[in-house]
């Protein structure tokens, strides 16, 4: 019986153990899949020392970034990305870092393509956008970013006009604004500029409908949440566990 799990924090809404948890039920599987909220991310070392039999690990907000120096290894990948949320411990007991965000990313957006010009706004700079900003670049999205206070790399909120929301048919919310149980909060953009022409997409999963897509989809534009997403990186993860 192998063991895995999620480290982050507010965990209790968590996708993962529902998934993982399901998913060894219907292979009849033994294996666990927990969640460990942690306070910091140098009380990863108690979890793995203190949970044996512990083969793999997904990491969340707010660790992403924090949990690379603690690795003994990275993945090429998660290494240009800058953020790591998937983490094989090996048999030796060394831990090695990987990003499957961006293939979730990737294969989630696969069904909102080709869209009328590769241009997006990527709402928020923290960890979960580093994936996002890496699968753009792969595809060759001429993209801005956008961040509360602007920087040489972002654009602020108060900066977004009518011509930026037109001249950007991807808007990818990155933040957290909007979850559970906050559902009546939303990323400050002029939603009254969107039209059919643009695709909105979230990466929070819950609510299954944040008031961002809410907003976008009474515009006419096609919306996603990050639940298919955090599908397909779940099964990446997965695949790189038992490898």
């Amino acid at each position: 019986m192998a063991k895995y799990g999620l480290v982050g924090k507010n965990l209790a809404y968590s996708f993962s153990k529902t998934f993982f948890t399901a998913k060894f039920e219907q292979e009849k599987r033994k294996d666990t899949y927990d969640n460990f909220s942690l306070q910091n991310i140098e009380e990863l070392h108690n979890v793995i020392k203190t949970n044996k039999g512990l083969k793999g690990l997904n990491i969340t907000i707010p660790y992403k970034e924090s949990v690379m120096p603690l690795l003994d290894r990275i993945d090429k990948e998660a290494q240009k990305i800058g953020a790591v949320n998937t983490i094989k411990i090996l048999k030796d007991g060394r831990l090695a870092g990987y990003n499957t965000d961006h293939y979730g990313f990737a294969r989630a957006l696969a069904n909102y393509l080709p869209m009328e010009e590769k241009t997006a706004l990527v709402l928020g700079t923290g960890g979960a956008s580093k994936a996002i900003r890496y699968v753009l670049e792969a595809m060759n999205f001429d993209y801005k970013m956008v961040s509360r206070t602007a920087s040489q790399d972002a654009i602020s909120y108060d900066e977004i006009t009518r011509e930026t929301i037109a001249n950007h048919c991807l808007i990818v919310n990155c933040t957290p604004v909007g979850t559970f149980p906050d559902v009546e909060e939303c990323p400050d953009i002029p939603y009254h500029y969107l039209t059919n022409k643009h695709v909105l997409f979230d990466l929070i999963y819950n609510p299954r409908e944040t008031e961002f897509l809410k907003r976008g989809f009474a515009k006419g534009a096609r919306v996603s949440n990050g639940l298919k997403m955090l599908e397909f990186q779940a099964k990446k993860a997965w695949k790189i566990w038992r490898s």
